[in-house]
């Protein structure tokens, strides 16, 4: 049989994927290696700095997804109000509709948010902003945009964490037309 051979960004989706299920802490090399197919020294070649190195590069693809997908449509979008609603179905299609958590939000709720608190703070501070950016130029006060902005990554947010712990993805989909029509009045 032949052997199928991985790059780096092969490997980094199915670590998204170990940490979302076991957190920092909790994601094992037995975990890693079974989720990635991978022995430990071929995750060793692609991340020499170990876990820290693994967690650091599925940040970074977290982060240069939303960026590209949310939060630069956000504030550069001409049509704000598009914009808005071009980023609540994408956060819904990310997250499949609140059946998968946050991962920068696992990592800021963990002991490991220290470690990764650059990436943390920027992820969740680029939301509000880009999102505050939009709600200005749909017609909001700077005051009010910046208000609505923080209430709607809180209750995205939120609404993942409930959604997980009553096991009623609804919540999540609720919350999303909850804030649509909010955002979008």
């Amino acid at each position: 049989m032949a052997r199928i051979v991985m790059e780096r960004g092969d490997v980094v989706p199915l670590l998204g994927e170990v940490f979302r299920e076991h957190g920092f802490e909790g994601a094992s090399l037995a975990a890693i290696t079974a989720r990635t197919g991978l022995g430990k020294g071929s995750l060793y070649h692609f991340f020499p700095g170990g876990k820290e190195e693994m967690a650091a590069a599925v940040l970074a693809e977290i982060d240069g997804w939303f960026e590209a997908q949310v939060f630069a449509p956000l504030r550069e979008g001409a049509d704000a109000p598009s914009a808005i609603r071009d980023m609540l179905a994408k956060v819904d299609a990310y997250f499949r509709s609140g059946r998968r958590v946050c991962l920068v939000g696992v990592f800021a709720l963990g002991e490991v948010r220290d470690r990764f608190s650059d990436q943390v703070e920027g992820y969740f501070a680029a939301w509000r902003d880009a999102l505050a950016g939009a709600l200005r130029r749909a017609g909001r006060s700077e005051a009010d945009a910046a208000e609505q902005a923080e209430e709607a990554v809180l209750a995205i947010q939120g609404a993942l964490t409930l959604a997980r712990a009553l096991h009623d993805p609804e919540v999540f989909t609720r919350t999303l037309e909850r804030l649509g029509r909010r955002l979008l009045a």
